[in-house]
């Protein structure tokens, strides 16, 4: 009984889920190419992360020299809550075919929707963003190009705390309004200031204006479908609202000072936008940087197909060109981002890596790809020949999986080495 009361009292506190003892009947395993060891020795580190309680649900797909190596999924989708008790009465498997919120890891697809614009000569990244949207000039915003709003140097990473009233967001002409009104609060082209969510509205603007198509129509036609993919949109249907994976605030409660990076980020309160995350009418909308809604399966083949110069399975979307001009960094060495205080080398659309410490491990100075709130990773390294996908549900910042996490990543790192003669 006691020990029974010191379990309960730290999950309560550290706002951790209940965990299943047997993991196997909790366990989804696809199919899978190359060595079974690997594969489990790598599958024992995403349960260490799952045993931490901040993930009620995780999915992982790692595939490597083109094949699917690791595609397996571990707890529940939803019905589990930190802090509580598991119900399994209550509880949504997780399965390989759950569709999950990516967040901000959905600013890789968008810059590469918006890089497809580009390569069908709909518009230049290199303009200004007031070339497409005359109005988005107000507030000395007139040279603002759509490669710095992609690259997070267009000085204005903040939103209005009115962004995210869910019955603004499927309303085109507001959402116009809004970016066009944004007042720049740095240095238009100076070091970069991550821009959150505020990017992807205002691709979302410049989409509608020069081809008359919103992103997620483009996504659609030029992307996803081409390439078989059943998961990759901007949200989702509303009759498939219910399929979406529930996102849980874990972890320990935000202490001020990390609460207001937050709220300075997102425009909003921390657990309101997981709360809000799970709303219908917010996965109903098209928010770029923040909803595309899929799977490990899925955003690992997208890597892929990135990794291939462009095509997958036979199926061309974008040309080599493309694909080289999206990975350009066009700065030297490593600026620290403004808004975060951290070095991050980014080009228009991606988290690039180096060779130092990064979110992908160590020492990849080609890789590239994009995390999201909290613990999503989503990268490829061309070094390695390697895609990965670790989709999770639970979004602790401090929590008991701090050392479980970057174990994983290392295993990643240690499994797959960098091929020779790449770098000579």
């Amino acid at each position: 009984m006691t020990r029974w009361l010191i379990d309960q009292t730290v999950n309560r506190v550290t706002r951790r889920h209940g965990v299943p003892k047997d993991l196997d009947k909790v366990s989804v395993i696809g199919d899978e190419a190359g060595s079974p060891e690997q594969a489990d020795a790598l599958w024992e580190r995403v349960q260490a992360i799952y045993r931490t309680g901040m993930h009620p649900g995780i999915q992982v797909c790692i595939r490597y020299q083109g094949d699917v190596v690791v595609n397996r999924a571990i707890g529940h989708a939803q019905g589990v809550q930190p802090g509580h008790r598991f119900d399994p009465d209550q509880a949504v498997p997780m399965d390989l075919d759950t569709p999950i919120n990516l967040f901000s890891a959905a600013k890789a697809v968008t810059g590469m929707v918006m890089h497809k614009l580009e390569e069908m000569g709909v518009l230049s990244l290199e303009d200004r963003v007031s070339d497409y949207v005359p109005d988005f000039a107000h507030h000395g915003k007139g040279d603002i190009t759509l490669e710095q709003v992609l690259s997070h140097r267009a000085g204005i990473p903040t939103l209005p705390k009115e962004a995210f009233d869910l019955e603004n967001l499927t309303d085109p002409d507001w959402m116009e309004d809004m970016v066009c009104e944004l007042e720049p609060s740095g240095v238009v082209g100076g070091s970069p200031a991550y821009h959150a969510v505020v990017g992807g509205f205002i691709m979302e603007v410049v989409a509608q204006h020069a081809s008359g198509r919103s992103l997620r129509e483009v996504l659609e036609e030029e992307i996803r479908r081409p390439l078989g993919l059943d998961w990759l949109h901007y949200g989702v249907e509303l009759e498939d609202a219910d399929l979406v994976a529930h996102n849980v605030e874990t972890g320990f409660p935000l202490i001020l000072p990390l609460e207001m990076v937050f709220r300075r980020a997102l425009g909003t309160r921390y657990g309101h936008v997981l709360h809000l995350s799970n709303d219908p009418r917010f996965l109903g909308a098209v928010i770029p940087s923040g909803n595309v809604i899929t799977t490990a399966h899925d955003i690992a083949a997208f890597y892929q197909c990135l990794l291939n110069g462009g095509e997958l399975d036979g199926t061309r979307v974008f040309e080599e060109e493309t694909v080289t001009r999206a990975l350009e960094h066009r700065d030297e060495g490593t600026p620290v981002d403004r808004m975060l205080g951290m070095p991050i080398r980014y080009s228009a659309g991606f988290m690039l890596d180096n060779e130092q410490v990064s979110p992908y491990g160590w020492d990849h100075p080609n890789a590239f790809g994009h995390i999201g709130l909290s613990n999503m990773f989503t990268w490829a390294d061309p070094d390695r020949d390697l895609a990965v996908a670790l989709l999770t549900t639970g979004k602790p910042v401090l929590g008991t999986h701090v050392l479980a996490l970057p174990q994983l990543i290392t295993e990643i790192h240690q499994v797959f080495p960098e091929r020779e003669g790449v770098r000579t």
